[in-house]
């Protein structure tokens, strides 16, 4: 298996990290997440119109690049490594795949307009009582003449508060467990201004990211909301996950790639004891454990990418390995970049405290490590 980029490739990836170094400012960042509105809608513009990576994994039909898995991990680890808060994973790859897997003149111009920066989704799946099992939904959508009515509420919701539009897991048939009977089903959104139905409790998570929990009462939507085939919305779920936790892994590696970088840079001026803490063995040692970590983290993510094509059990299994290797990393990284820059590693100052609250949302975004060990292990089950 070649792991070699295309000379695009590599062109895609250089063009990014240029543009972030030079225009994506940590300090910003963050006190942009901390206030109103929570992102930085120029650097998304840009994103869309100086890089246009916003459709570089999109199909060619809505004028997207039309590029794949490989292309994506290059966005990932390069959006990962700026520590960048703006949407793309809940906007290109989760709401890109739920909208270009589903289909319809609806979706494609959705589609058409994250392309072009206009739009960002935030997808409703998770609810009070499903734990992190994404087949688990109570909330019902009815038919009621030429309308569909949605009861029920979900939890984070991430990117809802800054989300233009909203797809919603809903059950149409069978039990709660069922995976069988799940539709989805696209509502145009305003967390400021939400539809007749629609309550609305927005927060900003540990990683400076903005979510929500959502309450439908008696939401009322037209029949061209659905998306797709009514009730066969899981496989599409499912695809559609695995491709976003392929990303956030690339993202991690990102994010890993830049800590050690900077603890060891750290470990080069620090002095203690007259003498640079570089020098001291058992730290040696250690940021040694910490490359050979996030080694494994990226041998990891590369096979879960190259893995995203094969057939459903195959992509899975990759898919769950990369999980489970790259939240361990993520955890050993984190906390021993913190430990060695001592008390101040978790200061909002310092870079590495901001870089550890992401890895550490990572290590349980779609999915614990507990959860993918157990899908792992029922998946090589004979």
């Amino acid at each position: 298996m070649d792991f070699t980029l295309t000379e695009e490739q590599q062109l895609l990836r250089d063009s990014i990290a240029g543009y972030l170094a030079a225009r994506y400012d940590l300090e910003k960042s963050r006190t942009a997440a901390k206030t109103a509105p929570g992102w930085q809608p120029a650097v998304w513009r840009g994103f869309a119109e100086e890089l246009g990576i916003l459709g570089a994994t999109l199909p060619e039909r809505v004028d997207g690049m039309g590029g794949g898995a490989v292309e994506l991990m290059v966005v990932a680890e390069e959006l990962g490594r700026a520590l960048v808060v703006e949407p793309f994973v809940d906007t290109v790859v989760v709401g890109g795949g739920l909208l270009d897997r589903s289909g319809g003149d609806r979706a494609d111009d959705v589609l058409g307009k994250i392309v072009a920066g206009d739009a960002r989704t935030a997808f409703a799946v998770l609810e009070p009582a499903s734990g992190q099992t994404q087949h688990d939904i109570g909330v019902t959508a009815r038919r009621d003449g030429d309308e569909w009515v949605i009861d029920g509420e979900k939890i984070v919701v991430t990117s809802a508060p800054i989300a233009t539009h909203l797809i919603i897991a809903a059950r149409t048939a069978g039990e709660r467990r069922d995976k069988v009977g799940i539709s989805l089903f696209l509502l145009d959104f305003d967390a400021a201004a939400p539809p007749a139905g629609v309550t609305v409790a927005p927060y900003r998570t540990i990683d400076d990211r903005v979510g929500a929990d959502l309450t439908f009462t008696g939401l009322r939507l037209p029949a061209a909301a659905l998306l797709g085939i009514e009730g066969a919305a899981w496989d599409t779920i499912e695809a559609t996950t695995d491709d976003a936790i392929a990303a956030i892994a690339a993202e991690a590696v990102g994010g890993m790639r830049k800590v050690l970088a900077d603890t060891l840079e750290y470990a080069k001026q620090r002095q203690q004891f007259g003498v640079t803490i570089g020098s001291f063995q058992a730290l040696q040692h250690r940021m040694v454990d910490m490359y050979m970590e996030l080694e494994q983290a990226i041998a990891a993510t590369y096979l879960a990418i190259h893995a995203l094509d094969a057939e459903p059990a195959a992509r899975a299994r990759s898919i769950s390995a990369a999980k489970v290797t790259v939240a361990r990393a993520a955890r050993f990284i984190g906390q021993n970049a913190v430990q060695l820059h001592g008390a101040m590693g978790m200061t909002e100052e310092l870079a590495i405290g901001h870089y550890f609250k992401r890895l550490t949302a990572i290590e349980n975004e779609f999915g614990s490590t507990d959860l993918h060990l157990a899908r792992y292990a029922a998946l090589t089950r004979p």
